[in-house]
Order: structure tokens, then sequence, then C-alpha cells
């Protein structure tokens, strides 16, 4: 029986500190007044507002700021207007921040697609 070895090829995603991204992971920041992270790195920042809750409900657009801007490096990554990354560091101040990144990948169905936490 012949058994094939499926891979992953969604880009890892995982939460840590923007000092500790390899070279080749891009940034996913929350809130965009944080320090940038220069021409040589892919980035992308997201503010959540002022009272977000889960997707879902009637009065949130159905994708949420950080499935956006992981949507935003996905393409400025296949458009080659960013530099080539293999994996992503989420790097969140609140804890509704980080909420708000695994609600992207576990809910949102471009998110999800692309990226896989790690």
């Amino acid at each position: 029986m012949l058994m094939s070895s499926v891979s992953d090829g969604r880009i890892p995603v995982r939460f840590g500190a923007a000092a500790d991204a390899a070279p080749d992971e891009a940034l996913l920041i929350e809130r965009p007044d944080a320090a940038p992270p220069g021409a040589a790195r892919a980035a992308a920042a997201f503010v959540l507002p002022v009272g977000f809750h889960p997707a879902g409900c009637a009065c949130c657009p159905p994708r949420g700021p950080a499935a956006a801007a992981l949507a935003r490096l996905f393409v400025a990554r296949a458009r080659g207007e960013a530099p080539m990354f293999a994996a992503v560091v989420a790097v969140t101040r609140t804890e509704a921040g980080a909420a708000a990144v695994r609600q992207a990948l576990a809910d949102d169905l471009l998110a999800k697609a692309r990226f896989r936490l790690e």
C-alpha cells in the first residue's frame, strides 16, 4: 500500500515579538503605531475597532481587521510588492488582538486557506 505524505503548503503564523522574527518572516502587527519594520521586511498592521467582538453578529463586517491584514500580506507577496516571506509573526498588543488573529485563521475562508496557526 502506497502512503502519500501531504504537506501543508499554507504559510505558518506564530505569535511573538517583532525582534524575534527571522529575516524570512513577515510581521502582522496589531496597531499601526508600532515601530515600522523597515523596507527589508513584509508587514501589515491591523486596528481593532472600539468594542470589537467576534464576527457573525449583524453589526460587524464578515471580514475582520486581522483577516484583511493577512490578505494584504498575501497579495503583496504574490505580486512581488513585498519581500518574500516563509512565515508570519503576529505581534499583538492585547488579548483581543490575539483572539482576532486566531479567529481570522479559524473562520475567514481566505485566511485559513492561505495561512495556518503554528
